[in-house]
């Protein structure tokens, strides 16, 4: 009558306490909508979602032309630094909201506060406004993650893999083209051109978020305090998707390294680019993005464990690459490989961790994605360190480790199943 819980290969079969809370589940008074996902309502959803997440790195090729324009060294700084800060505190405090609020106006409503806050950072006088900006950008733009787990939603239960692949797909090629973007239109027309721009883009995000997605209430709401207390609760009860989080904290971290230190290596001898051939790259690494929705639907027909394992082992190939060919090619070709490898794991991590309860998808999601990116800061961090100490051999073999822990970590078979008690 219930359809089991999918998990990777190896885990043990759910508690007789889990079992009863998804009989209270499905008895509830609120039956699931059916699921129903059209290939232009994906389109849209994947779209939209790249147009938020762009929001985030915008600023990064723009930085020494707002801290000219304002007058300020400490922009360069501070305005990056607040802006990720801010998406960390709307990933942890906003992605609840999903399992709370009917979701379609709530994606509305972040994508319009997300447009006020654009226009705030284009008439910002100084570095104090522009910085309130900057959080309040960085934090309005996890509506992109509002997103995917509505995808998880709406699709039916063999297709979410693949829905989740094509949604991933337009993210991640909004956070890889936003750069390049930034880029050209900050060099032609000044960096409040660029946020100003990203008004109506944003706008244009809520109208089609409006037009596209179906109405969706919780089963169950809850109050907003219960909502925070409950995630405790999910972590502890949950060991896959505390091995899930962790594996691609790891993974994230070898990608941020890549990423952090790209400029750096351009600048050395033999290449000697400038700051805009790391944006290009961009464009270069979006070659991998196009993989997402193949693995999805790998990952629905064999199951995720497999298509993590191959991610990882591109990452630690990417690194192999990137150290022992030092030419520009050799950073092409591994800044493809690097970008498939992340990103099949992640569409195969979500697709684990959306598996695990109807009801809690955007809190796993908060969970997850918190603790990815906290793993991506920590990546930036020790790669700066190990460019400082030993340059790019050092970076390399930073990069190559991480995987390595990333695939150790995704083979660990501990107890695993459901939650073992109500996290309502």
């Amino acid at each position: 009558m219930f359809p089991p819980p999918r998990f990777c290969g190896g885990d043990a079969l759910p508690s007789m306490p889990a079992v009863l809370l998804d009989l209270e589940f499905a008895m509830s008074s609120h039956p699931a909508p059916s699921p129903h996902l059209s290939r232009a309502t994906l389109f849209a959803m994947a779209l939209a979602s790249g147009l938020a997440v762009a929001n985030i790195y915008y600023n990064q090729p723009m930085l020494g032309v707002m801290g000219n324009s304002l007058g300020d060294p400490r922009v360069g700084g501070w305005i990056p630094t607040l802006t990720q800060l801010g998406y960390a505190v709307g990933l942890l405090f906003l992605l609840p909201l999903g399992d709370m609020l009917e979701r379609r106006r709530l994606i509305v409503v972040q994508f319009l506060v997300l447009a006020a806050a654009l226009m705030v950072a284009a008439l910002a006088p100084g570095l104090a406004a522009l910085a309130v900006a900057s959080v309040l950008v960085g934090a309005a733009s996890t509506v992109a993650q509002q997103i995917v787990p509505f995808a998880a939603i709406l699709a039916a239960p063999e297709k979410r893999g693949a829905a989740i692949g094509s949604v991933m797909s337009g993210l991640l090629t909004g956070i890889l083209l936003s750069r390049t973007l930034a880029g050209v239109v900050s060099s032609l027309g000044g960096w409040r051109t660029m946020f100003w721009l990203a008004v109506p883009i944003a706008l244009m995000g809520a109208i089609l978020m409006g037009r596209s997605l179906p109405a969706h209430h919780p089963r169950q709401p809850l109050r907003y305090g219960q909502l925070l207390a409950s995630l405790g609760k999910l972590w502890a009860g949950e060991p896959v998707l505390r091995r899930a989080a962790v594996t691609q904290a790891l993974l994230f971290a070898s990608f941020s390294a890549f990423w952090t230190t790209l400029a750096l290596r351009l600048a050395q001898p033999p290449l000697n680019l400038g700051a805009a051939a790391a944006g290009l790259f961009g464009i270069v690494g979006a070659v991998g993005v196009a993989m997402a929705p193949v693995a999805g639907r790998v990952a629905d027909r064999r199951g995720p464990a497999p298509v993590i394992a191959l991610g990882a082992v591109a990452t630690l190939a990417a690194w192999a690459i990137f150290g022992t060919w030092s030419s520009l090619w050799g950073l092409v070709a591994g800044v493809v490989v690097l970008d498939f490898g992340v990103q099949i794991a992640l569409v195969s991590h979500q697709h684990v961790i959306y598996g695990l309860h109807p009801e809690y998808k955007s809190r796993l999601n908060a969970l997850f994605m918190t603790v990815m990116f906290v793993g991506g800061a920590l990546g930036s961090l020790l790669s700066s360190a190990a460019w400082h100490h030993y340059g790019w051999a050092g970076v390399s073999i930073l990069g190559g480790v991480l995987p390595v822990g990333a695939l150790a970590v995704s083979l660990l078979r501990g107890r695993s199943g459901r939650l073992a008690h109500t996290v309502q």
